[in-house]
Parts: structure tokens; sequence; C-alpha cells
């Protein structure tokens, strides 16, 4: 990755004649959005500057109006410096929409409405944030293996498959802690977590790392990326991490719940605190601060999905930030964006879903099918028309629906009894596999 190009330090311009800048300051003042966009100086300078102004002076003027909307933060970069965001308008339209959008009731239509339905689109949004997130740190494992892994219950056989399959229980686990206060201890149980029987030394799983010979680098060309602080410091910034996490809306000045959020996962990622797994535990963190603050939708989405597709963009939001004086408003305008493509992803998501149960519903009309199929085996006879190789056990059932051993067991039996599905044997455990003629053995028990 090529490194961005650092701004012109700003006290530059007022060591060389501090009246001239303050009066050229003020004569000739810029927006903080050049072109509509919150462009970092390696951007800008490549772009052609307004009349009379060169390049530098065009950064410096934008700078300046960045610095008069600037809120400081409790929270310091390695030198000390307070790291600052800015409120820009792109900040606040879309925390509107994510205000809009995850903290309120999601419009689901029909069928897709029922908890049963909801819980089993949580378990594969779960599945989704577990695999990719792990894939982001270098799990090799395919998509498919991991799911099937996940879903069947079969234990991880491979240090991929078991970096996905702490990040699922992690995942699960910030449901059960998502009112607990932000702590250290809560931090490093995550990372224990998440890092399980990873590591080479399997004690560096949940502890701070000991050592400041731990870099961020690319792991495409070795580039190095960024050196966090020394470790000596990690305790004291953490602590000041968490009480910056666990202030609230009366706090002065106030913060967004979001903007909290995402700047709990940027110092997670800039502190660097643990030898391996900051990404994971960062970004698990960030689903759980935004939890805790109401933001329910949340669970439904991966992020991790939509960084994944162009995983230079999430570096470049630190780098920008780093190199711009801590300004981090560059990491909470990409994460932002992130969150908004999730969420825009989990409504095509859902539309098509309900589209596919439904016509699934309509096929399913006649009265003997409509009074033995429930919607968990409508479920699993429309996945299974788009998947003529799928297998189906008990407990990928059961795990797919949250439903009880004796449900998921009752559902795929009564499946093979209408001869929907084949049952077989593997081991000491039945399979259910899907007849080639599926299709047709639907037209003919169903009307149209």
């Amino acid at each position: 990755m090529k490194l961005p190009l650092a701004p012109p330090p700003l006290q530059k311009l007022f060591e060389a004649s501090p009246s001239e800048a303050i009066a050229w300051a003020f004569m000739q003042p810029q927006p903080a959005l050049p072109e509509g966009r919150y462009l970092h100086w390696d951007e800008l300078r490549h772009r052609a500057p307004p009349e009379g102004l060169s390049h530098e002076q065009w950064w410096w003027s934008v700078k300046l109006a960045r610095l008069a909307q600037a809120q400081m933060l409790p929270l310091r970069d390695k030198s000390g410096r307070q790291f600052s965001y800015t409120l820009a308008a792109p900040v606040v339209q879309a925390l509107h929409a994510i205000d809009r959008d995850t903290s309120g009731q999601i419009l689901m239509d029909g069928p897709v409405a029922t908890p049963q339905d909801r819980d089993r689109y949580l378990v594969s949004s779960l599945i989704e944030e577990s695999i990719t997130s792990s894939q982001l740190e270098g799990a090799s494992t395919t998509r498919r293996v991991a799911e099937d892994m996940l879903r069947g219950g079969r234990r991880p056989r491979t240090s991929g498959e078991r970096m996905i399959f702490n990040n699922y229980q992690a995942m699960r686990h910030i449901r059960a802690i998502q009112r607990q206060p932000l702590t250290l201890g809560l931090i490093t149980d995550l990372h224990r977590m998440l890092t399980r029987d990873t590591l080479d030394d399997p004690a560096d799983a949940g502890r701070l790392r000991q050592s400041d010979d731990i870099h961020v680098v690319d792991d495409r060309d070795g580039q190095l990326l960024h050196i966090p602080p020394p470790h000596a410091l990690l305790p004291e910034r953490l602590e000041a991490l968490c009480a910056f996490v666990n202030g609230g809306d009366e706090d002065i000045p106030y913060v967004h719940p979001v903007v909290r959020a995402i700047l709990l996962h940027f110092m997670l990622g800039y502190d660097h605190p643990f030898v391996d797994g900051n990404g994971r535990a960062a970004r698990a963190l960030f689903y759980w601060s935004m939890a805790r603050q109401g933001y329910w939708l949340l669970e439904y989405l991966s992020i991790s999905s939509i960084l994944r597709r162009a995983p230079g963009q999430y570096a470049r939001a630190y780098l920008h930030t780093e190199t711009d004086d801590g300004d981090t408003t560059y990491f909470l305008l990409h994460q932002l964006d992130v969150i908004r493509r999730a969420v825009a992803a989990l409504k095509t998501y859902l539309a098509e879903k309900s589209r596919e149960t439904r016509a699934m519903e309509k096929r399913l009309q006649s009265a003997e099918l409509r009074a033995q199929c429930n919607h968990r085996q409508i479920a699993l006879l429309n996945h299974a028309l788009k998947h003529a190789d799928a297998i189906y056990t008990v407990e990928s059932h059961r795990a797919s629906h949250a439903v009880s051993y004796a449900t998921a067991r009752a559902d795929l039996l009564q499946l093979a009894q209408l001869d929907l599905l084949r049952e077989s044997r593997q081991g000491k455990r039945y399979v259910f596999s899907v007849p080639e003629d599926l299709g047709e053995r639907l037209n003919r028990r169903t009307t149209v």
C-alpha cells in the first residue's frame, strides 16, 4: 500500500509571517468540505486550487475551517496529542440516517416479520460476520466449509476454522454482556474468547502485549503502516478508553453514541493492545457498544463483509487520521458509510427473502401442506430449491432456527415422510438431502 502524504504543518504558515497569515485566512476563507468532500491533503493536492491560492494555502484555509468546528476528545495519540473530530455535514447526515434505520423498528413485511424468521436471520448474520471478520485477519477456510461447521455443530479442525468458531462464540456472547460497562477485564475476556487455541503462545490470549515489537504491516506487500504506543502505556490508555466509552448523554461535550462506538473500534486498532486478534476484538467491541446503546438492528448486519470488499480503504481511514493531526473524522466517515451500506444490504436481503417466502407459500397452497408445513420447513424447502447439493442435519436445522433438538428432528423427519427430503445415515447421525426432482414433487403437491 502506498502511504498517504502527510499535510504540510499548519504552524509553518504562521511562523513565516503571523500577521500576514491571519489577514490572509480571514480574507480568503475556504469551506471545510472542498468539492463537498472531507478530503485529506493527499487527495486535495491533486486537485486544482481556487484561483489565487497555492495548494498549501488552500489546504491551510480548509484546515482552519475544520479546526473552528473541531471537537477535542479525551483520547490521545502515542505522542500525547488529543484526537479530535469534526461534525461536518456528511457526518451529521449519516448519523441521522443510522439513528432512523438502526435504533427503531425495521420495516419487515409479511412472513419476514415473525420472531422466528428474525431469529433465523440473526443466526445467519452472526455466521457471516464471524467468517468475514476472521477472513480479514487471515483465516483461509472457505465460506461454505465454515458455514457448514457452524450450522452443523462440528468442532473446528484447522486454525482458520478455530478463528471463525471463536468469533461466532464471541459474537453470541456479546448479547449476554451488552448491559455491562466496558472494563479492562471485559476487553481481555473477549480477546481470550476470540483467540483461544489460535496463537503461537496460548498465554497471549487475553493478555496485553508484553513488548513493543508488534507493528501493523500490509499483508500484501509488507509495507509498515503503523507503530502502536509503547506497551507500558496500555493499561492507562485502555482505562481512559473505558471511561470515554462508558460516558452518556449528559457528558459535556456531548458525543453521539454511534461516534463513541466507532471511536472504540478505532482506538483498539490504533493501540493494538494484543499480539494478534486486535481487529477482531475491535469489531466485536463495536457491536457490543452499539447493542449497549440500543442500536439493536446492528445484530443483523455484517460490517466485515463490507470491509472485506475494500480492505485498503479501511487501512487508509486509519492512516489519514494518523497523518492529519489525529483528526478521526476520516475514520468516522468511512465507518458511517460502511454501516449505511450494511443497512442497505440488509434491506435488500429482507425484501428478497420476503418475496421468496411469499412465492413458496403460494406454491404450498394445498390444504394438506398448509396444514402440515410450518415456517421453518417452508424456509428449508425454499433453501433446498436453490441448493440442490445441500445437506441438512438435526443440528444444522436447530442452529439455523434457534429451536430445540426435538423440534428440529421432528421438522426434518416430517419433510422426509412427505417425500420432500431424502433421509439417510452417516455413521450414527441422520442426514437429509435434496431430491433431484424437488420442484416437480412440490408442483405435484401444490396448486399455483
